[in-house]
């Protein structure tokens, strides 16, 4: 799931008996993260499936010269998937963090290779806009607030975008009540 909600995170577990009073109260809180398609575990079967099928040509060469000459290409090839896949997976480490409260809506993306980076709004001020078409992707989902607009949720897939920003709508509509 790459977008999950905590509704509640104000709330302790019932066994603890705890409660968080606050004047910043949380009424909502998200990450969002890609969709990981294979699993590590997956990926180091992969890669020992596509070994055994690239030695497969190789079995008529065993005892001869051309054997040492093959071998090291297709160990490169081999080699150079897994790094591919192994890149992509660091890239894959990035997401983005929603809090939710009376007083502000704040949006912190994390990505592996930069800074991470930060923004902030009155949830009273903030607009939340989807192009359907004519975006550079399809459901493009951006936040507005003050003088700053910014894209949310750009590695999810359309229809994700659509579910975030109706949660989203949702979330928003409940902070801009006032508070009891």
């Amino acid at each position: 799931m790459p977008v999950v909600w905590l509704t509640e995170p104000e709330k302790a577990p019932v066994q603890s008996g705890a409660f968080s009073v606050s004047d910043q109260r949380l009424l909502s809180h998200a990450i969002i993260r890609p969709n990981r398609s294979l699993p590590r575990k997956g990926f180091h079967w992969l890669l020992l499936i596509l070994w055994g099928f690239l030695l497969i040509p190789l079995i008529p060469l065993l005892g001869s010269h051309a054997l040492w000459v093959m071998l090291p290409f297709l160990l490169g090839a081999v080699v150079a998937l897994g790094y591919s896949i192994e890149r992509n997976y660091r890239d894959g480490e990035l997401f983005e963090e929603l809090t939710l409260t009376h007083k502000f809506l704040k949006v912190v993306r994390h990505t592996p290779r930069r800074m991470r980076q930060e923004w902030q709004a009155n949830p009273y001020w903030v607009r939340l806009n989807i192009l359907k078409e004519g975006g550079p992707v399809e459901n493009y989902l951006t936040l507005k607030g003050g003088e700053r607009e910014i894209e949310l949720g750009a590695f999810l897939s359309p229809e994700e975008r659509v579910r975030l920003c109706h949660d989203l709508e949702r979330a928003l509509a409940r902070a801009r009540m006032p508070e009891i």
